[in-house]
């Protein structure tokens, strides 16, 4: 499968190194053009400023790319940021105006509930069919899912609160996985759109 993150904004770096490490040195591809956006199976959309994220998109010509795709059933794993800009519903909240989203996973986010930089927090993830215990989730400014829609599954906790959806072969997390040296979720999502059900 042939594997690309999205290169524009955010944690870019920190993807490909855990997903090179962690995953049998799999190679992913830094998407930045529509041509890369067309040579790929499965991408990971990363964290970082979804503001930033939404302009750079636009300025590099793969919003359409990548709204044809989601709907076409592109596989992605998105992150934080990520899974703001794949959210259906965004909650109005102190970050100031929201950005424009895909709307393909059904949920209502709002953006940095959970405060600022100075409250992020690392945490137990209790993620659904994950052998080995909980999850280290990394929670840096992040979002938080107000409500699950009847079309999107949870199928990540953090107590009681769900920190993962998916909705096809979407994927979406308010944390961070690839800062936990952790490999499994990236894998669990490679293996479920490799060879779904």
């Amino acid at each position: 499968m042939r594997t690309g993150v999205l290169a524009l904004q955010g944690d870019v770096p920190e993807h490909l190194a855990a997903l090179g490490r962690g995953l049998g040195g799999l190679a992913p591809r830094p998407v930045r053009t529509p041509s890369d956006l067309e040579e790929i199976d499965a991408l990971f959309l990363p964290g970082g400023e979804s503001t930033s994220i939404a302009r750079l998109l636009r300025d590099a010509g793969l919003w359409e790319t990548l709204e044809r795709r989601l709907r076409a059933g592109l596989p992605v794993l998105a992150t934080c940021a990520g899974l703001i800009l794949l959210a259906g519903h965004l909650e109005e909240g102190p970050s100031g105006p929201n950005p424009p989203t895909f709307g393909v996973l059904d949920v209502t986010v709002r953006r940095n509930d959970y405060g600022g930089q100075r409250e992020s927090f690392e945490a137990p993830v209790r993620v659904q069919g994950l052998e080995g215990g909980d999850y280290p989730g990394v929670f840096i400014r992040a979002p938080r899912i107000l409500k699950v829609g009847a079309k999107a599954e949870p199928f990540a906790w953090r107590d009681e609160e769900v920190v993962g959806v998916r909705q096809g072969p979407v994927w979406g997390l308010t944390f961070h996985p690839e800062l936990s040296g952790d490999p499994r979720i990236h894998r669990r999502f490679l293996d479920a759109v490799s060879s779904p059900a």
